[in-house]
């Protein structure tokens, strides 16, 4: 097998472990006893990975209305659940070793039900209490989900990579656009719209329930990576990854409020976040196979870089007459620019030990990097009064990423070692 056909196989399995530093894990294809069960609740996990995060976004001035908040606060709101993304991140292979993925999966569904109920129905400390929780679960849920299904779905590792970025965007784009419908259903109560959401987690963490009694095998040999933090190749693709969600994490939270502003109603502010969200689904699918059609990536980058800020410059600054055209470019420059970032990580590792630490690296530090986008721009839009000035933050987030990004697209491996212990 050539180099460039063991990388486009590598990257065709795309999902990284979170117990990926256990040879058996890796060495091994358990046998499910009920793949579609398995597969069912996999997507319906998946589906609650990113209600959390765009819920918010359409009811924000509703609910800084309601209960005082500053933009600065605001700001606050939408950066805490993705700092949080970052910060525990961290805990899921411990938390994996320790209790089994699957009953951390089950246990966090139900923290992550907690945290939805508790910002929504407890006033201005328990929407920050529970905005904390959420993002610590998705957190947590994030980097373990994909482990299972690069284990038990090994030899569909691609199209396993198709259906959980589906069911990621389905869930992003469903309570984008549904939320605010919901609220004004039961008479204008953003607490009802927000709230709406324990459901679809609390019927996840019931279809989950029969894979808590599966045995995978014991898992005893593992691997140290060594020299991962002094390597600038794994550097760039850590800040690549980081301000390119942040990016992600500003649409999420400020998009429909920047709309809002601009003259649109919530409704159809959620529903353009929505329909943009949609078209990620698209690009995310096609950016990697076509970047590896290519002697890098860094062009490629540029490109979904490119078309991602000209939909937030058009969505900030073009007539509104346009605005579906901006929203379906930026869709599609941001579902390229996140499944790129994913590419990446299997692209300049060498073996998939290093590539788990690669992503616990490029996930951890990149999503806390992330969160200092939303914060800015409440930040600014405290300072200033309106929202033209965020363009300069979009400038500054998206040339910084195309800087990381022409490092990171080189041809190149990180330049570490991995030892057996």
């Amino acid at each position: 097998m050539s180099p460039e056909t063991k990388r486009t196989t590598e990257l065709e399995e795309l999902l990284i472990d979170a117990e990926a530093d256990d040879e058996v894990v890796q060495a091994s294809h358990p046998l499910v006893s009920r793949p579609w069960l398995l597969l069912l609740g996999l997507i319906l996990v998946a589906l609650n990975l990113r209600p959390a995060l765009s819920s918010v976004a359409p009811l924000l001035a509703e609910v800084s209305s309601s209960l005082g908040l500053s933009a600065a606060q605001a700001g606050l709101l939408t950066t805490l659940p993705v700092l949080c993304l970052g910060l525990f991140a961290p805990m899921a292979p411990v938390l994996a070793r320790r209790f089994g993925a699957e009953r951390v999966v089950l246990g966090i569904l139900l923290t992550l039900a907690a945290g939805i109920i508790l910002r929504s129905s407890f006033g201005e400390v328990g929407l920050f209490a529970g905005s904390l929780i959420a993002g610590a679960s998705i957190g947590i849920i994030g980097v373990l989900l994909p482990g299972i299904i690069k284990r038990d779905f090994a030899r569909q590792a691609g199209a396993m990579t198709g259906v959980y970025t589906m069911a990621l965007c389905l869930g992003a784009a469903l309570a984008a656009g549904a939320t605010v419908p919901l609220s004004h259903y039961f008479g204008d109560r953003w607490t009802i719209g927000l709230g709406f959401w324990v459901l679809p987690a609390l019927v996840a963490a019931l279809f989950w329930l029969p894979q808590v009694g599966q045995k995978h095998g014991a898992h005893q040999v593992a691997y140290r990576v060594k020299g991962l933090l002094r390597d600038p190749l794994a550097w760039q693709v850590t800040v690549y990854m980081g301000l390119q969600s942040s990016l992600s994490y500003i649409v999420f939270g400020w998009l429909p409020s920047i709309l809002i502003g601009r003259g649109l109603s919530a409704t159809e502010a959620g529903l353009a976040l929505s329909g943009s969200i949609v078209m990620q689904l698209f690009s995310s699918l096609a950016a990697p196979w076509l970047a590896t059609r290519g002697k890098d990536q860094r062009l490629a980058i540029v490109v979904v870089m490119l078309l991602t800020l000209g939909g937030l410059f058009g969505c900030l600054y073009a007539p509104l007459d346009g605005l579906w055209g901006w929203a379906i470019l930026l869709g599609l420059g941001q579902g390229g620019t996140f499944s790129l970032a994913l590419t990446l990580i299997v692209l300049r590792s060498r073996d998939s030990h290093v590539a788990a630490n690669l992503s616990s690296m490029a996930q951890g530090i990149g999503y806390t990097l992330a969160s200092v986008g939303p914060l800015a721009v409440g930040l600014v839009h405290d300072w200033t009064g309106g929202w033209s000035a965020i363009g300069w933050i979009f400038a500054v987030i998206g040339l910084g990423a195309i800087v990381a990004g022409l490092g990171a697209g080189r041809a190149l491996y990180v330049q570490v070692s991995s030892e057996r212990l």
